[in-house]
């Protein structure tokens, strides 16, 4: 870099500092580290940054790391951090790994938790039902919490072809989401289910040559159709308090089991965490030898209960509401039945 020459990209290092800062305060008070979050930067920037390294170095300029001249230059008030010890001392080659933190969800005393709602599929009798009792419970959130959209032409299984295409389905979950702001005025989260993922995946296999361009990121999809909402990817963890939420699919093969799912979630989690994808409800708990008891639980889903591909199985509505108060929570997991709330 050229001393005292501002990077041209610095200003989405600013961006992504300010937000990893605040939402891993907690796990790392000094600053989410730089070289984990280079790698973020550049795995969500592809088109302007051409390594992990550029990205680093954008980052390490707003921190004031790259040289005593061009600290001048740079905002102490802002992201400056002294130099610490070099994270690398033994000049290891630069690994591929991508850090996988939670998603700290905090701020909220009541959120609402709608999976599996499978746009064009969803069932309009469920989400009236939800969406009554969420109007008079008041949730200060909503998460959508994976396959709001089915993005059932971009499958890879044989298709219909007369069923709605995916730009009728995005269409549709504008005016769906829409619906959700103006009954609930709460804060919106989307976060990716598995159906979400046969969009990169349609990419990857019919036309690669799209990857990289902004506008063809779901993201930006979704972000250019629908305000006010917060996206979820990747997979991760979204924690409320001490309560861990998945979608179902962030493990290998899902999670099955012949009692319930919510106990094959405690079989593979060993710990509070609720989860969707199975469209079933379920609730398990298990005492430990030190008297620790600990609970999981699967929701119900908000889509048709009787699909051509699986007319005959065991899925149920419903939704769940997930009360906040300090460092605790308490989970109230809804089923629907003939248009009320059980």
């Amino acid at each position: 870099m050229a001393r005292g020459k501002t990077p041209v990209n610095s200003d989405i290092a600013r961006k992504y500092r300010k937000e990893y800062d605040e939402k891993f305060k907690e796990q790392y008070p000094d600053g989410f580290p730089t070289l984990k979050l280079a790698r973020i930067v550049y795995n969500e920037n592809k088109i302007v940054f051409k390594d992990v390294e550029a990205a680093r170095t954008a980052l390490r300029y707003i921190e004031g790391k790259t040289g005593k001249f061009n600290a001048k230059f740079v905002n102490k008030s802002e992201f400056y951090k002294e130099e610490h010890r070099d994270r690398n001392p033994y000049a290891l080659p630069e690994s591929d790994e991508i850090p996988f933190e939670p998603y700290i969800i905090k701020g909220h005393k009541r959120v609402a938790i709608f999976s599996d709602i499978h746009i064009p599929f969803h069932s309009m009798s469920a989400l009236t039902t939800a969406l009554d009792f969420c109007k008079k419970d008041k949730p200060d959130a909503l998460i959508l919490n994976g396959d709001t959209l089915d993005a059932f032409q971009l499958s890879r299984f044989v298709k219909d072809p007369r069923k709605r295409h995916f730009a009728e389905e995005l269409k549709m979950m504008k005016h769906l989401i829409e619906v959700f702001q103006k009954v609930l005025k709460c804060k919106i989260y989307f976060k990716y289910g598995n159906h979400s993922e046969r969009y990169e995946h349609f990419l990857f296999t019919k036309a690669k040559e799209l990857i990289g361009i902004e506008e063809f990121e779901l993201d930006n999809l979704i972000k250019a159709r629908v305000n006010g909402i917060e996206i979820i990817k990747d997979k991760r963890i979204m924690r409320l308090n001490g309560l861990n939420v998945i979608h179902g699919h962030e493990y290998t093969q899902g999670i099955f089991n012949p009692v319930n799912v919510a106990r094959g979630l405690f079989l593979r989690a060993k710990t509070s965490a609720l989860q969707s994808h199975s469209h079933q409800s379920s609730e398990h708990t298990e005492r430990d030898m030190n008297g620790k008891i600990t609970t999981t639980w699967s929701t119900g889903c908000l889509c048709e209960l009787s699909p051509p591909y699986a007319p005959l199985n065991k899925w149920n509505w419903g939704f769940a509401i997930v009360d906040l108060d300090n460092k605790s929570f308490d989970v109230r997991n809804k089923r629907i039945y003939e248009g009320k709330v059980l």
